[in-house]
């Protein structure tokens, strides 16, 4: 029995020399930062600055539409001892009207699929799409198995300038 088990032993072990070089073949592994390629190309700060002037003016809007309802609600509270019980419910109803309407506008623009999402969809994924494709271009050319980005990778310490190839991005995408 301890003659099969050695045996065992050194057929595993052979097994596993011959497959390893096979299996353990190395990456050809290549680092970008995604947010240094971004900062870098000029339509990308373009739609970037046409979201936050679209975002500035609707949430002007929403604060108009709260400052209207906090005023009817400010002389709503001075005149309400002089008021009769159906204009109490009628002016109470115009504040929460008001208050209502400042909400579904702030869900509109700013809510979870609101126009705010929609518009940065349609101004970032072309130009996502553009760098994708010139690292899937550069990976191919430079034979590269795996690119990563390096900005969404805290548990990176140290790389090798070599394996940087953000500004072929950019050289690619015709930017810097």
């Amino acid at each position: 029995m301890f003659m099969n088990r050695r045996k065992y032993l050194f057929l595993a072990s052979l097994a596993l020399l011959l497959i390893s070089p096979v299996a353990i073949k190395a990456q050809k592994v290549a680092y970008i930062d995604m947010q240094y390629i971004l900062k870098n190309l000029p339509q990308y700060e373009t739609a970037n600055e046409q979201l936050t002037m679209i975002s500035k003016r609707w949430q002007k809007e929403i604060e108009a539409l709260e400052q209207e309802a906090r005023l009817l609600e400010t002389n709503y509270q001075t005149e309400q001892i002089f008021l009769s019980p159906d204009l109490k419910n009628k002016r109470e109803e115009e504040i929460l009207q008001k208050q209502t309407e400042a909400l579904e506008l702030k869900r509109k623009y700013f809510g979870k699929d609101g126009e705010l999402f929609k518009k940065r969809e349609a101004l970032l994924k072309p130009i996502q799409d553009e760098v994708y494709n010139a690292i899937q271009e550069v990976a191919n050319d430079k034979r590269y198995e795996v690119v990563k980005d390096r900005s969404a990778d805290p548990s990176l310490i140290y790389m090798s300038s070599k394996l940087e190839i953000s500004d072929q991005i950019l050289q690619k995408l015709g930017a810097k």
